[in-house]
């Protein structure tokens, strides 16, 4: 299918463009080094070979990301599986899921819709304060990524923002494709997981007729993603104390790196995807005539709650809610040994944290609250 040119700097390498970007990653000694390292048991020529065999962006993804992540599963955590049963995945679906980490979110899910049979997998959003290296920005493209334009200016946002749009109803309604985007820009730190309305918002600046009727072209499924250890929740709490106490301070590239290389190799428990319906019909609900603010506030709340309440809840959400109040009232949901293991834990986690005046219990209560506020959330969700 030919893509409009317009689209030229933020799409995916379509197959044909394939064998010159290999050939440039092959010759990349920063990407022959990371593919040294994960895969380290085969030699890099064999590798190198195997990338010309690709002829499209998925089988690329089925060769090299899928076996790897497989792998992953195996090592990193004790299961990862998907409820897709409000869906029908021979169609195609923009999912907006709740973000929990930089790579992996995106990745688990290509492969749980391999594993699933379906027969493509998803264009991914990606934000270009995260392509840090030439070779980075072309790994990502030939892995089914488009580009978010975060570093423009704010006279050229408006008009990115409206490219973006347009790229995203074109790949549902002409290139056939899923995607996936995080429900807001960045992680939610406190997993306090909100819809940002301006994502909506951008959403329908693509595509014709009303905003339900935009929205509704890109058959939107709330996907929630439920860890039972994040990996990176260390890094967060540090992040917390460090905004608190040094005015003006902000994440550099390298504290990016640390968090990918952290939450791609730590270790993370269970792992569920859980796709709610697509929220077709709740946009049929809506009156023609609301006002277009109340439209995405809506859509926002119905988005949340879904997420919300098809959250899988793990032993230690519960105890971390406990301890947040002060008491035992959802004690039937764990046990004695799961409190101490958690505990134990969140013990491990603190220490790793090494920054000037170290607040122990600003950074404790930070780590309870990434834990306690998806039960907060789904309880309310589901009352």
């Amino acid at each position: 299918m030919k893509v409009p040119s317009e689209f030229d700097a933020i799409r995916p390498f379509e197959p044909e463009e394939l064998p010159e970007v290999m050939e440039r990653l092959i010759a990349d000694p920063q990407f022959r080094m990371v593919m040294g390292y994960v895969f380290a048991d085969v030699p890099f020529d064999a590798l190198a070979a195997k990338m010309r065999q690709c002829k499209d962006n998925l089988s690329f993804q089925y060769t090299f990301p899928y076996v790897f992540l497989k792998q992953l599963i195996a090592k990193a955590s004790t299961g990862c599986d998907m409820d897709h049963s409000s869906i029908d995945l021979n169609k195609r679906y923009t999912f907006i899921s709740n973000h929990r980490d930089i790579v992996l979110d995106s990745a688990l899910l290509d492969v749980l819709l391999f594993d699933a049979k379906c027969t493509t997998t998803c264009e991914i959003a990606i934000g270009d304060n995260l392509l840090a290296a030439p070779w980075i920005k072309d790994l990502v493209r030939v892995n089914k990524s488009f580009i978010v334009e975060r570093s423009a200016g704010i006279r050229e946002m408006l008009a990115s923002s409206k490219r973006l749009s347009e790229y995203m109803h074109f790949v549902i309604a002409h290139k056939h494709e899923n995607i996936w985007i995080a429900q807001r820009e960045g992680r939610a730190k406190d997993s306090n997981d909100r819809t940002q309305e301006a994502l909506l918002k951008m959403m329908a600046m693509g595509g014709e007729g009303s905003v339900a009727d935009r929205l509704r072209q890109l058959h939107l499924v709330p996907l929630a993603i439920s860890l039972e250890y994040d990996p990176c929740d260390w890094l967060k709490a540090r992040e917390f104390q460090l905004k608190r106490d040094i005015e003006g301070w902000k994440k550099t590239r390298q504290d990016d790196v640390e968090s990918m290389r952290t939450g791609i190799m730590g270790y993370k428990g269970q792992i569920h995807y859980h796709c709610a319906p697509c929220i077709d019909s709740f946009l049929d609900t809506l009156s023609a005539d609301m006002p277009k603010g109340e439209v995405f506030a809506a859509v926002a709340q119905h988005i949340d709650k879904c997420i919300h309440a098809n959250y899988r809840l793990y032993p230690n959400n519960f105890i971390a809610l406990d301890k947040l109040n002060g008491n035992d009232e959802h004690a039937d949901r764990y046990t004695a040994d799961d409190k101490a293991r958690f505990e134990q834990y969140i013990s491990g986690q603190l220490a790793k944290i090494d920054i000037p005046g170290k607040d122990e219990q600003f950074l404790m209560t930070r780590m309870l609250e990434m834990y306690a506020n998806p039960a907060i959330n789904h309880l309310k969700a589901i009352s």
